[in-house]
């Protein structure tokens, strides 16, 4: 049936509106077919049909020309609540958006032997770098709806723990369920990033992204960082860096004396901008938020561009009526016995 009410809004509407041509088709029958007077020749005797006869009234043959008005109006009604229920009879409810295609997210995160070194402040007491980051980190991934999202931790080696999904609560778990020493002492930045750019080599999306997030500089791994930028470049792999910790309990002395630290801040900024990204550095809980919140900005979630429409389909109501009334039918026929 064609719509006539504004799109968008919630509407009633007939998926296979094209079958109600078949409404008239009893009455044409009866009107053009001729009623059968064929009297000779062996016959079945069946009772039933002597209650047809005495319920519709006395025929020659087969006529309905005499039948009870009630009962054909109760056939027509029949007919034509079982047309409703084939037509797919369905309520489209208000237009809900969709994305088309999210961002494919990898955040790679730093399990070196130095993340437990407790410089963050979390209520009052000292957490370690990786407690920070998880709580942060955590919290960022929540908030990508639409994307996908994986995660690659590393150390000495690189692995990945999770796989790009649209499951960000299992990659949170997972990222929670991070220990130090997992993957060695010693920090394989140029090789998380290798993994990262093969990770996405193999899947097909336009927006790549790696966070990569580390306290250190590179000590170990098979790739220079630098080389590894070279293959992200390739790949259209754009790679934000952040460097974390340093700040130490001593506050802001703290956090000029880790000016010193052993945090390669030249390499992350060129891993950043070659491939597009930045480079951001975080002394303490509140600079590593900012940080995510500034990714939200630069990375924001995909807008929504197409819509699905709810259908609830109610082909089951017209199909109870025609069954209530064919029961009303034959109640009515067996009381004429």
């Amino acid at each position: 049936m064609p719509e006539v009410m504004l799109e968008g809004l919630p509407m009633f509407e007939f998926a296979w509106w094209w079958l109600w041509l078949l409404l008239p088709l009893p009455w044409l029958v009866r009107r053009f077919s001729k009623p059968s007077t064929d009297q000779g020749g062996a016959s079945l005797h069946v009772p039933f049909l002597d209650q047809m006869e005495q319920a519709v009234g006395p025929q020659q043959g087969v006529s309905t020309q005499q039948s009870s008005p009630w009962r054909l109006v109760l056939l027509y009604l029949i007919w034509g609540l079982l047309i409703a229920a084939v037509a797919k009879p369905q309520w489209l409810g208000e237009p809900i958006p969709q994305r088309l295609e999210g961002r494919d997210l990898m955040m790679a995160v730093d399990l070196s032997e130095s993340m437990l070194e407790q410089d963050f402040e979390v209520n009052g007491r000292w957490v370690s770098r990786l407690a920070a980051t998880r709580l942060v980190a955590g919290d960022f991934i929540k908030r990508r709806e639409g994307d996908r999202v994986g995660l690659i931790l590393f150390a000495e080696q690189a692995y990945q723990q999770a796989p790009l999904t649209h499951d960000r609560d299992t990659v949170k778990t997972l990222l929670d369920e991070a220990q130090v020493g997992l993957a060695g002492k010693a920090t394989a930045i140029g090789d998380a990033i290798g993994l990262a750019v093969k990770r996405f080599k193999q899947m097909e999306s336009e927006q790549r992204i790696l966070i990569l997030l580390t306290d250190g500089r590179n000590t170990a791994g098979v790739l220079k960082p630098l080389q590894a930028v070279e293959l992200a470049k390739s790949e259209g792999l754009k790679i934000y860096t952040i460097g974390v910790g340093g700040g130490s309990q001593g506050g802001v002395l703290g956090s000029f004396f880790a000016q010193g630290s052993d945090l390669d801040e030249k390499t992350l900024t060129a891993i950043a901008e070659q491939t597009g990204g930045r480079f951001f550095r975080a002394y303490d809980l509140d600079e590593l938020a900012e940080i995510y919140a500034e990714l939200d900005e630069l990375e924001p979630v995909e807008q929504d561009s197409e819509f699905f429409r709810p259908i609830d389909p109610l082909f089951q109501w017209p199909l109870y009526g025609a069954f209530v009334l064919a029961l009303i039918l034959a109640i009515s026929l067996r009381g004429r016995n």
